[in-house]
């Protein structure tokens, strides 16, 4: 069987491999069809020559023509994906039994096209690049785009995180740099098939034709060899902790700039009052939140603290209910299987204890038993970063403590996350303890909720997806909410006392396009500058 070429600089050709790999479906076991490269070095450097020299046309088109031009193609890019929506959620089903319905076909397809599309709209109207003009001294600066961008995606979204069409590739295509997509080995033909979709819409928009590259593996050292090139301008990174320190190592050792999402446990702290007031509710809420999708989620709630009482033990009961009674979906590959296995098993090493589940379930399929543990306070106040082990799966470590004091103390041990949820009762009885423990959740989460679930990541202007270390690699940025993620993919440039036909068209004294606003001598405007 022939390998599946690569998308690179321009065309589909032939792999320089050191191997090859084939996707299995997790629901079955059975190998797909479809053999693809491990790519050699030589395929990875010809893409980074091949985005370079697209780097360079870019840079360049005139700043107005840029943007149209990439607005059309992430425009155009998501027509086709939605002409194509059959074949691509049938392939991503097939590669990662995640249901067609409504999850991909309904739920992350659009999602996808609808980045797409709000990447396209801040391409266009500029704000996201901040341009900054002092008129008194005729100093202006604005964000410009940094080069090549390597977009590795993850194995638990197919299309919205993916390599070669979610959010990072999105931003880095808005802010007007070209991607070298790195696709997840466990879906690479839905990767394939996003790729040839990104491809055709490149020449579409007339633009260069090594916009979009595709490799779909590397060996460990060519990826760490290609995220350190000085040819790269930054890194876009989603997956598991080891790997991702692993390259961000390699980055930072070369100066290469590297956003990361890596792991995170969700903590959910349920107050007293919260829980007397409607515990099976919440009991029944948290239940559908961790075993949503198999827990495989970035954003699933792992960790649960709640105090010493019936109203505890109740919850505890009611959700094991839940736990015992709901069906486990396939995991997305046995290495998954194995990893969760492994994790589940350090959990009960640091001293947790197994509520129900903790065992993999047998074939058909790569499943494991919903999994609930528990521990005291003072049990996690011995072990916190043991206990604080991910568990990709539907996996929950609950932490009964004394009081609000240990509660407090819990909270204090905390390592960074993506989210944190407090619940407190309607009635204002847990408001005095409520404000003790958000004070101490809040630097150490980059989402804080009342009284909600943390999956489901809205596509929103005001949503941070991101959070202290480990939740990502710096906690000022984030992978979902544009144009904010546009801006990772961005260097400052500073113009000083230069010409004005000679400046980019969104620092001239003319507002470009009469909706961009700019920050004029400290304030905030869509009109012109009026000079000195």
């Amino acid at each position: 069987m022939s390998l599946q070429p690569v998308l690179l600089a321009g065309q589909w050709r032939a792999a320089q491999s050191t191997g090859s790999f084939r996707a299995a479906n997790p629901a079955t076991g059975e190998t797909l069809p479809g053999e693809y490269p491990v790519s050699a070095w030589a395929d990875a450097d010809a893409a980074l020559t091949a985005a370079g020299g697209s780097a360079a046309i870019l840079r360049a088109l005139p700043d107005d023509e840029r943007a149209e031009r990439v607005a059309r193609f992430l425009n155009r890019f998501a027509e086709r994906l939605e002409a194509r929506s059959a074949e691509i959620v049938d392939l991503a089903h097939l590669e990662t039994a995640l249901p067609k319905k409504p999850r991909l076909a309904d739920v992350e397809l659009p999602r996808t096209t609808n980045q797409l599309r709000q990447a396209a709209a801040a391409a266009l109207e500029g704000s996201w690049a901040l341009p900054t003009i002092d008129p008194k001294i005729n100093l202006r600066s604005i964000l410009a785009p940094i080069g090549p961008v390597v977009v590795f995606g993850p194995n638990n979204f197919p299309f919205a995180y993916s390599g070669a069409a979610g959010g990072d590739f999105a931003s880095a295509i808005a802010a007007g740099n070209p991607v070298i997509a790195k696709a997840h080995p466990l879906h690479p033909g839905t990767t394939r098939l996003l790729a040839e979709e990104a491809f055709a819409a490149v020449g579409e928009a007339g633009l260069p034709a090594a916009l979009v590259q595709l490799l779909y593996h590397l060996e460990p050292e060519s990826g760490l060899r290609l995220v350190s090139d000085p040819r790269v301008g930054a890194v876009g990174f989603t997956g598991s902790r080891a790997a991702g320190l692993r390259l961000k190592a390699a980055a930072d050792a070369a100066g290469r700039p590297i956003y990361l999402e890596l792991s995170s446990i969700n903590p959910v702290v349920f107050l007293p009052g919260a829980l007397a007031e409607r515990g099976a509710k919440l009991a029944e809420e948290f239940a559908g939140s961790c075993l949503l999708g198999g827990g495989q989620f970035c954003t699933n709630p792992g960790l649960v603290i709640l105090l010493a009482g019936d109203a505890a033990e109740h919850f505890i009961a009611a959700v094991k209910q839940r736990f015992d009674a709901a069906t486990p979906p396939p995991l997305l590959s046995s290495g998954g299987q194995r990893s969760l296995g492994e994790s589940v098993h350090a959990l009960q090493s640091a001293g947790a204890s197994l509520v129900t589940g903790g065992a993999p379930l047998p074939p058909p399929g790569c499943r494991y038993a919903n999994t609930l543990l528990r521990v005291t306070g003072a049990q996690f106040l011995a072990a916190p970063d043991k206990l604080q082990t991910e568990a990709f799966g539907s996996t929950a470590l609950l932490v009964v403590v004394r009081d609000g004091k240990e509660a407090a103390a819990v909270l204090a041990h905390l390592e960074g996350n993506l989210t944190g949820s407090l619940y407190s009762d309607t009635a204002g009885a847990d408001e005095p303890l409520y404000r003790e423990l958000a004070a101490l959740l809040r630097p150490r989460v980059g989402r804080l909720l009342n009284d909600k679930m943390p999956t489901g990541v809205a596509v929103s202007p005001a949503m941070n997806h991101g959070g202290p270390y480990p939740a990502t690699g710096h906690p000022g940025f984030t992978a979902v909410g544009m144009p904010a993620t546009l801006r990772r993919f961005a260097m400052l440039q500073c113009y000083d006392s230069v010409r004005p036909d000679r400046l980019p068209v969104a620092l001239r004294d003319a507002n470009p396009n009469g909706r961009m606003w700019r920050l004029i001598d400290g304030q905030w405007s869509q009109g012109p500058c009026s000079g000195k």
